[in-house]
């Protein structure tokens, strides 16, 4: 593969390295998309989250730095502004949420769960002065006004997954755990959240597609696709700040070093391949789609337009950044 940049790798404990990225352009060539929406809408969706969640200097700077607002406008370029909103809203949030995991233990994480899964359940009814349960009440209240019965659970059922496989992390953190790529890629896939954006481009389109369509295994392999990709593109951007600050356990370049013996350049370049791999996977499966009758073949192509949307959005909003992934870890 083409390089595209080459990340020099700093440690306190170890001399100076570096390490070659592959070129993940090469195979995810569809087009980038903006919402039209994104500077208004973003502007106010951060400054309700700063002020709900009792964000302050310099955290507000910090981020801004990490220009989410792009993230979401990549993301979802064909949601109306209100429904554009509420999304915003949501990823800003998942983002701060999966930040302050960094700084929590088993009993925080189990928490945190029960309030916000009993925010998305009763978002009406639900009292709580916790500021992310609050938050949840918040933007969930207004997403439950337009979003179909289907589609709302299978939000509620991915930030469910999203906040065991967090509480599943610290443990395997502190136990010493480590993983194989199997293990890896079945915790990924729920720990970076996705599952929520799946059911957020139903939402953005004003959507409700039925089970039966959304379960089906050509559609989840699909989806099991787009997690990989966008999980093992964000671990090779941010393995340099991770190994850093000696935090590896969850990175993909990792577990291959571990799980294979390869070496640091070894390991960056399967990660590439597989990346390509689950492109390709991706395109295999799109092929192999059924019929299930005009209108809800209508609805399935913005499904996978959407899916498409999260692949190119997230590696377009990470490459965008080179000096700020230099510092920061996964998201």
């Amino acid at each position: 593969m083409t390089p595209i940049a080459t990340y020099t790798i700093t440690s306190s404990d170890s001399e100076l390295a570096g390490f070659i990225l592959p070129d993940l352009f090469s195979h995810c060539r569809y087009p980038l998309r903006v919402n039209p929406h994104s500077h208004l809408v973003s502007c106010a969706s951060e400054q309700w989250f700063f002020t709900e969640a009792h964000v302050v200097e310099p955290e507000i700077t910090k981020f801004r730095a990490f220009r989410l607002r792009d993230y979401n406008a990549y993301c979802y370029p064909d949601a109306d502004a209100s429904h554009f909103r509420n999304i915003s809203d949501f990823l800003n949030w998942a983002f701060m949420a999966d930040d302050y995991f960094d700084d929590c233990d088993i009993d925080d994480i189990k928490g945190m769960r029960e309030c916000c899964i009993s925010a998305l359940r009763d978002p009406i009814s639900f009292q709580t002065e916790n500021p992310l349960g609050k938050i949840c009440k918040s933007f969930f209240s207004r997403i439950t006004a337009t979003a179909g019965s289907s589609c709302t659970e299978r939000f509620i059922h991915g930030l469910d997954l999203f906040l065991i496989a967090a509480a599943k992390e610290i443990d395997n953190r502190a136990m010493g755990h480590t993983y194989d790529l199997e293990s890896y890629t079945a915790l990924r896939r729920n720990s970076t959240g996705i599952k929520c954006c799946f059911a957020l481009i139903e939402y953005a389109a004003q959507m409700d597609l039925p089970n039966e369509v959304v379960s089906h295994p050509v559609i989840k392999a699909m989806e099991d696709a787009v997690s990989d990709y966008t999980a093992w593109c964000n671990d090779i951007l941010s393995y340099n700040k991770e190994q850093s600050r000696h935090d590896t356990l969850c990175n993909l370049i990792a577990v291959l070093m571990r799980e294979q013996g390869l070496d640091l350049q070894g390991a960056v370049d399967y990660s590439g391949q597989l990346c390509k791999s689950a492109i390709q996977r991706f395109e295999d499966n799109r092929t192999a789609l059924p019929s299930w009758g005009e209108e809800l073949d209508r609805q399935v192509a913005i499904y996978i337009q959407g899916m498409l949307d999260l692949a190119v959005g997230s590696l377009h909003w990470a490459l965008i950044l080179p000096a700020i992934l230099g510092m920061m870890g996964r998201s």
